[in-house]
């Protein structure tokens, strides 16, 4: 500013800018030149525009149709029918039922609440299922279907089905459900289906999995076997509305049904075992002796899989859960015990192949001590001096004690592996356990301590660390009856080798042989176990496993048998044997978890002699059954009705038992009071078991 006044005081002037000249020409130049660059900018949108409607409709042509066609056409898989499992005579032992189902797809509910009230008052579903149904809508994954009810009236179906436009989220559905024609009894052997979990779902990726209907193999042999039971899912086209609703059908490809499974079992056999198991906790397996065939493996008491397969409900899953019997628990290939005297025709072949002679005689007087400890035989009065066959068939302790420490644990540990004691068997099953044979080697390794006199005085009667499960039991039976180391099989066909011969003298295996004759038929303590089918003779050895000892204040307190202790403190009640004794067709192996030799016509022997019988005289058995079930309350399907009803009635959803339901559930409580009171007979008949 200083400058410019300066300049101004010396009289010094700026010129002016002269004005630009706009003229029509620069105008239209100008207007030109926009024009241009914005015709240009349309042009490129323009060509993006169609470079990208070119690449849609050449392009991703196939794919746009597909998402046109799925708005107007709707593919739904349907579920295969699963495979059956069938016995060796080819009946059924799992098949399919054609039934109507309604399921709800969590992702697809407007008003939970308000939709399983209008399923409940439609399909009349029970407090306890409505329950369910909303437990199960917590814990299921959004895409995963949970099922409302199955085996649905026709009736039942369509009320549901008119009413879809009001039920959003609800799937009806026309299929096949899987079905057990022997209930409980074949629940362990089989095992059960069920809807995928959300985790399976997540680790297949596989849309058939949360197919509504469709299920797999949770346990048994559904599940070990469930990639060859399941077959190739159909699918049906529908043309459907913006809003869901059907049209018409377009095309139905059908599904392939799974392989059928054939089994080694018996079905008959199989049904006849669980019921004659009657209101034990046990469990009977049934070997063919010519090549080692299942016949029968059956646990009791057990769960229904139908209900399972339908979809358990709370209320009978805690009633299953609190059962002091462990119904859930397959005690066939699951439940070990210690083998008690089953092992002493085992232990005798080891004395016989390490030189002791069979006419060697033992007195026994009632005790005898090792060490600082006096061993009692299971009479305690003694049995006097015997040779072997009396000691196999009295059972006496003593013999086996004295000739046991002559020739050392490691012989007779060697023959328990030698008939398939603590042997892991190729199962066609998730698990099992495979006991323990005992000796100076493994106590060192599990415990660190060296193996002493007492150790193998009560391994020699099957106590102390010996383990051993229904399957191994029967086992041995097979392999001593036959002299050939055979191998359980559950499959039809299944490709196997010859068996091994077991490597016994037949001199040896006789002498055996004869004296498990005499345990049942010979004055022994199986005597309950006689067969009645004329010509066939019982072969076996019984056996009472330890759980506790009485304690002397108990014995103060005027408890001297297991009739007199809760059920869980009573001794195993066991086992083994063969039949016909002189030509062995069949191998049975039977233990009574707490059975306490209490009840006698719910014994292990009788028990494992009548489910043989069943093999010669199909008939004659089942009469026999028939009029024992009435004594302790029906079969397993009438006495488990029975017991879900006294537990509804308890848990107080319902007021009383129907006429039935409280003679079933009387019939059950006299037979378990039996146990607590039995006749004298009947008591002299434990005081010689062993």
């Amino acid at each position: 500013m200083r400058v410019a006044r300066s300049l101004a005081h010396h009289g010094m002037k700026f010129r002016k800018a002269p004005r630009k000249t706009v003229t029509e020409a620069s105008q239209t130049f100008s207007f030109t030149r926009r024009a241009m660059v914005l015709g240009g900018l349309q042009g490129g949108v323009g060509a993006l525009l169609a470079a990208r409607m070119t690449w849609i409709s050449v392009a991703e042509n196939e794919k746009y149709q597909l998402l046109a066609e799925s708005n107007r056409v709707n593919l739904t898989l349907i579920p295969p029918r699963r495979g059956w499992i069938i016995d060796r005579h080819g009946r059924p032992i799992a098949n399919n039922r054609t039934d109507f189902r309604v399921d709800i797809i969590p992702d697809r509910l407007a008003d939970k609440d308000a939709t399983v009230a209008s399923l409940a008052k439609l399909l009349a579903l029970a407090p306890e299922d409505v329950e369910k149904i909303h437990e199960q809508l917590e814990k299921a994954a959004g895409f995963q279907p949970v099922q409302v009810s199955d085996n649905l009236t026709y009736e039942q179906y369509a009320a549901v089905s008119v009413r879809l436009s009001e039920l959003p989220g609800v799937a009806p559905s026309q299929g096949f459900s899987r079905f057990y024609p022997a209930g409980a009894s074949v629940g362990h052997l089989i095992g059960y289906v069920g809807t995928a979990s959300a985790e399976e779902y997540k680790e297949r990726k596989d849309p058939l999995l949360i197919t509504p209907g469709y299920k797999i193999g949770k346990d048994g042999l559904e599940r070990s076997f469930d990639k060859a039971l399941t077959g190739t899912p159909g699918a049906k086209r529908v043309e459907v509305t913006a809003r869901g609703k059907i049209v018409r059908e377009l095309t139905t490809r059908s599904d392939t049904p799974g392989k059928t499974l054939q089994l080694t079992i018996d079905a008959g056999l199989q049904e006849y075992a669980g019921r004659r198991l009657g209101t034990q906790s046990g469990s009977v397996v049934v070997i063919d002796c010519s090549n080692g065939d299942v016949l029968a493996m059956a646990s009791m008491p057990s769960f229904d899989p139908n209900s399972f397969s339908d979809g358990i409900g709370s209320l009978e899953w805690e009633m299953l859960s609190q059962d002091d019997h462990v119904p859930l628990r397959n005690k066939a290939l699951r439940g070990l015990y210690p083998p008690g005297s089953t092992v002493k025709p085992m232990v005798a072949l080891a004395l016989l192949e390490a030189g002791i002679p069979a006419s060697d005689r033992v007195s026994c007087g009632g005790a005898m001590r090792v060490g600082n400890t006096l061993f009692h035989c299971h009479k305690r009065r003694g049995h006097g001096a015997l040779d072997m066959r009396g000691a196999i068939a009295q059972s006496c302790d003593i013999y086996f004690y004295t000739m046991a420490l002559r020739i050392g644990m490691e012989p007779i540990a060697a023959m328990a592996r030698r008939l398939g004691m603590g042997q892991q068997f190729d199962l066609p099953f998730p698990s099992q356990s495979y006991g323990t044979v005992p000796d100076p080697a493994w106590k060192m390794k599990k415990y660190n301590e060296k193996w002493q006199a007492y150790d193998t005085v009560n391994a020699t009667i099957g106590q102390g660390y010996m383990l051993a499960n229904p399957l191994q039991l029967a086992v041995m039976a097979a392999r001593l009856a036959t002299g050939r180391m055979l191998t359980p099989n559950f499959l039809m066909g299944a490709k196997r080798t010859p068996a091994a011969s077991l490597g016994a003298s037949a001199e040896h295996l006789f002498t055996i042989r004869e004296a498990m004759s005499a345990v049942v038929n010979g004055g022994g303590t199986g005597g309950a176990g006689r067969m009645t089918i004329p010509g066939v003779l019982l072969a076996g050895k019984t056996g009472t496993a330890q759980v506790r000892r009485i304690t002397m204040a108990e014995r103060r307190a005027g408890v001297r048998r297991d009739a007199s202790l809760p059920f869980k403190l009573r001794d195993h009640a066991l086992f083994q044997g063969f039949a016909p004794f002189d030509n062995p067709r069949y191998a049975v192996g039977c233990i009574l978890e707490h059975g306490g030799h209490t009840i006698r016509n719910q014994d292990s022997a009788p028990i494992a002699s009548d489910t043989l019988s069943y093999l010669f005289d199909p008939q004659k058995a089942t009469e026999k059954l028939v009029e024992l079930e009435k004594t302790w309350g029906g079969t397993p399907a009438e006495r488990m009705a029975a017991q879900m009803a006294a537990f509804r009635v308890q848990k107080g959803l319902e007021t009383a038992l129907t006429p039935d339901q409280m003679n079933a559930a009387n019939a059950t409580v006299a037979a378990v009071a039996n146990a607590s009171t039995p006749s004298a007979n009947e008591s002299n008949a434990a005081e010689e078991q062993d």
